[in-house]
């Protein structure tokens, strides 16, 4: 007897199941109408680029689609927590960039991930099968992958040549094995110098050296220069350097503190073992003791270099307070007189390219050397105000290959991200400026400086910045008696008015508009000082 209950046979149960209908245009586009054939391809090509993997698991190889999904998935997780990084935590998303190993594995899987949107483009256009298509629809299918190839793979690829060309910008700039860097009293305080080793010098002989002091919380700055020219410059307690010149860099005219860094080259080496730079450090090393405070890092900036960077930004946009020469060949070496000058920075609101910029914080001639500081802070100003991320990310590659001639950092690649944030705070806010000299102390203040009231000053300056909302008792007060300001007043008893409140000079006293010829007249009748009346103010500068 036979059992009515009994399982139906296994090729009864296949015939049961609804089976795929062989009409169904997506899957099988032959005998389709050609309004559909159409609208078939261009959907395909954007399910691919949208949601790659997608077209081929209702066309094509649902294996290889479901690959592809797990593959697409998984990197928009990463994205999400890349974001949400980028939200929370913003420095610990740079230094993962910023690591050499983290960016290189990224580096490889974004190629790889270009590799693969390719393929699977290249695999639609199969699934597509262009010759189902109407002959005048066929360009403009293909142009639509072609342009999906380039938004997808294309992008894809792109970004990780610009992260590879980051990461090697990265390994040559910053050190990879650098000490970590703690705040001191709240602060990062880092030594920027600017100089050339040109042919006639022996080592590398800073032209400027400022430090940019930054609060470690708030990104609230404040710039202080200190003049090339200074003399007995105080080393730190922990300097070896201390040990040769306890009283300060003391040995006659000759040693301003922009020696120290040639002086240790090419003599003291020794005391400094296993220093990638000993004159950088024994230079920012002085600049803490002369300052009294802790100078973590120090940046070393080619000028060419410098000039590069202003130029892959697009150029700086500034208000100058008074015309600045582009100096010509030094001919009364004695008096410090110049041949023709080779042009003129005018007055007024200006857009420097990196020549120009160069020439405008460099130059001295028929002024002093506190005009030049001021120029030069005002140039550190524009570039960190207009290095947006607008900027930066529409001309990374040239920023990034300017950057590497930036000559030597002792900044460790691996707090990039912390110094990144910390930038981004600083962006936006108003930057306090002191000089040792002119206009903050007197011209001659650099030859017998005061190292109390200097450190009294930079107390001052950096109290009022660490104070959101600084009242009066954290404004300079009057100094001490000592050397007075070049305007005769003693330094600090007037809160300095801001940067841009000055008015350009243009014209002469009689209202005679200032030209270039009329400034070239002066010089080739010897008149050097109606020059140096008409370009006084030229010292003045704000970013714009």
């Amino acid at each position: 007897m036979t059992n009515s209950y009994a399982p139906a046979p296994r090729n009864k149960q296949r015939q049961n199941q609804p089976q795929p209908s062989l009409t169904d245009p997506v899957r099988y586009p032959s005998g389709a109408a050609a309004q559909v054939l159409t609208k078939r391809a261009f959907l395909l090509v954007l399910m691919t680029l949208l949601v790659p993997g997608s077209a081929q698991i209702v066309a094509g190889n649902k294996r290889l689609g479901r690959i592809a999904l797990r593959v697409t998935f998984t990197v928009w997780a990463l994205a999400l927590a890349a974001v949400v990084l980028l939200l929370t935590a913003r420095s610990t998303l740079i230094n993962l960039l910023a690591n050499p190993i983290a960016s290189l594995l990224l580096v490889i899987g974004l190629a790889a991930l270009a590799i693969g949107w390719a393929a699977l483009l290249y695999n639609t256009l199969r699934l597509i099968r262009p010759v189902l298509l109407a002959p005048g629809v066929r360009p403009a299918v293909v142009l639509a992958l072609v342009l999906a190839m380039v938004l997808g793979s294309g992008s894809l690829g792109y970004a990780a040549y610009l992260l590879n060309v980051g990461r090697d910008a990265i390994g040559s700039i910053f050190s990879s094995n650098g000490p970590t860097i703690e705040p001191s009293e709240g602060r990062y305080n880092f030594l920027m110098m600017g100089g050339d080793a040109g042919a006639d010098r022996t080592g590398r002989r800073p032209d400027s050296l400022s430090v940019i002091s930054v609060d470690a919380k708030t990104g609230k700055t404040a710039i202080i220069s200190v003049p090339r020219n200074l003399q007995n410059a105080q080393f730190s307690a922990d300097s070896p350097m201390r040990k040769i010149y306890p009283d300060g860099y003391d040995c006659g005219d000759e040693c301003l503190i922009n020696a120290i860094n040639t002086e240790v080259t090419n003599e003291h080496q020794d005391l400094y073992p296993g220093v990638e730079d000993p004159g950088a450090q024994a230079t920012l090393e002085a600049v803490s003791g002369t300052l009294g405070i802790k100078v973590q890092a120090y940046v070393l900036v080619d000028m060419e270099g410098f000039s590069k960077l202003i130029d892959a930004m697009g150029g700086i946009r500034i208000k100058a307070g008074g015309w600045v020469p582009m100096s010509g060949a030094m001919v009364d070496e004695a008096n410090g007189i110049h041949g023709m000058p080779l042009g003129w920075i005018p007055a007024g609101d200006q857009t420097l390219d990196g020549y120009h910029a160069l020439w405008y914080g460099r130059s001295r001639e028929f002024v002093d050397d506190y005009a030049r500081i001021q120029r030069q802070q005002c140039v550190q100003q524009a570039m960190l105000k207009q290095l947006d991320p607008a900027t930066l990310l529409s001309k990374f590659e040239d920023i990034a290959k300017a950057g590497t001639k930036v000559v030597d950092s002792n900044i460790s690649a691996g707090q990039l991200g912390s110094f990144v944030d910390l930038a981004m705070k600083a962006k936006g806010q108003e930057v306090s400026r002191l000089t040792i000299g002119p206009p903050d102390f007197d011209a001659s203040f650099s030859t017998v400086p005061d190292f109390d009231q200097i450190h009294e000053r930079v107390d001052r300056l950096l109290a009022a910045k660490a104070s959101a909302t600084a009242d009066d008792s954290l404004l300079p007060q009057a100094a001490a008696p000592g050397p007075l300001s070049a305007a005769g007043a003693v330094p600090g008893t007037q809160p300095a008015p801001p940067p841009s409140d000055f008015t350009p000079v243009t014209t002469t006293p009689d209202g005679e508009p200032i030209t270039e010829e009329m400034l070239n007249d002066f010089k080739r009748q010897g008149d050097e000082q109606s020059i140096r009346d008409l370009v006084a103010t030229n010292g003045q500068c704000a970013p714009l």
